[in-house]
């Protein structure tokens, strides 16, 4: 695992340690502002330098404080596809990628978060990502095309192709979140498995490609992508507190 690093916006506050525990909250806040509490272990570093590939285990105990809270909450991996960072990692996080990502998610109402029509786009979910491996750089050849997003019917059309180079594949998951839970993520080259209490929830061979970092979150962000080509973006007011905690982590490399 990389070094670990704690990122907190606007009142957010991660306490603990992954050893000894961790409680993610978010303070109330009506004013729509972006929140943040989260720990991962890459933020510092390029893309091509990534902590993690197959085969690896993830395990850690989890429980929220609402099945309904605002925004997106989650543990996993992932290549910060969209370069939240805002640069941290240099020139190669600054530009975009096609994602990759193997992850228990969950996103409010206000998210719809698929490629597919087929697949859940919000609430509860393990979910996967897998695109090629092209240089970021690349991106910069859609920037012609960006004015196809201001008509509905381009980003209709642009949802439709982005499937040919994005594979993903979900499963909601119908439990109770206030409660505590065992979650357990099989990341191998050609499938990854994920696993509530002991029980086996999604097992896909849509397996990301490349180097990911760990990321556990709570946030009040939402974004959607709709089938009718609605795009939106914003930060949902969380009206009290709320907070997630994680117990019982562990994470171990080429098991077996």
């Amino acid at each position: 695992m990389g070094e670990i690093q704690v990122r907190a916006v606007n009142g957010g506050e991660v306490k603990g340690s992954l050893e000894a525990g961790c409680f993610f909250s978010l303070p109330a806040l009506g004013d729509g502002r972006y929140m943040l509490a989260q720990i991962d272990d890459y933020m510092h570093l390029p893309r091509s330098g990534f902590p993690h590939q197959p085969p690896i285990r993830i395990y850690l105990e989890a429980q929220v404080s609402a099945a309904d809270l605002p925004g997106t909450w989650g543990f996993g991996l992932w290549n910060d596809p969209f370069s939240f960072g805002f640069g941290a990692g240099g020139m190669s996080r600054v530009l975009p990628e096609l994602p990759n990502a193997a992850w228990f998610f969950y996103g409010s109402s206000g998210n719809f978060l698929s490629l597919r029509d087929d697949q859940p786009a919000s609430g509860f979910h393990a979910k996967t990502f897998s695109s090629p491996l092209i240089p970021s750089l690349f991106s910069l050849g859609a920037i012609p095309g960006l004015p196809l997003l201001l008509w509905k019917g381009g980003r209709k059309w642009a949802r439709r192709v982005s499937r040919w180079f994005v594979q993903e594949e979900a499963a909601p998951i119908d439990i109770c979140v206030n409660d505590w839970h065992a979650y357990e993520l099989l990341w191998e080259r050609d499938r990854v498995t994920f696993f509530v209490d002991g029980d086996i929830h999604l097992k896909t061979s849509i397996s990301p490609r490349g180097k990911l970092g760990l990321v556990i979150w709570i946030d009040n962000q939402f974004f959607r992508f709709t089938l009718e080509g609605e795009i939106g973006f914003g930060f949902q007011p969380t009206g009290r507190s709320h907070w997630m905690v994680v117990r019982e982590f562990s994470m171990i490399h080429g098991w077996g």
